[in-house]
């Protein structure tokens, strides 16, 4: 299974993993599953830290460089692909990094690891919990 992290999936694995369902965490402990972190990610949560609207205990760079290190995660850049992809999406989700990350999910053909219940809406998507 090919795994796309959404940011709170990616969050709570590396700070909190308790808070992760089981099944989650087994898929991601998993060496035969392939974990995908997204810049996406590490853009939102950059962008919530600014905002005041996230504080971490050390640098998320710090975080994001552990965990794709030590987990040997791909990472996942952002294409046109993935942004021409955004007119496809029916108007379900309002949030524009979670939006981009449905789009990259698709056309990667990836599951995305999620407990965002808007995104678990959008045709064709592959989602688990």
């Amino acid at each position: 299974m090919k795994l796309l992290l959404d940011t709170h999936t990616f969050l709570w694995w590396a700070i909190e993993p308790d808070r992760l369902p089981p099944a989650i965490l087994e898929l991601m402990k998993n060496p035969a599953n392939k974990i995908v972190f997204s810049v996406v990610s590490a853009w939102e949560a950059q962008i919530k830290i600014g905002l005041g609207k996230l504080t971490l205990s050390e640098s998320l760079k710090k975080i994001v460089e552990r965990e794709i290190q030590h987990n040997k995660w791909e990472i996942l850049p952002v294409s046109l692909q993935h942004v021409w992809h955004l007119l496809q999406l029916p108007p379900l989700h309002k949030d524009p990094f979670d939006r981009l990350l449905i789009a990259q999910a698709l056309t990667e053909d990836l599951t995305i690891a999620t407990g965002d219940a808007f995104i678990t809406n959008y045709p064709g998507l592959s989602v688990i919990w």
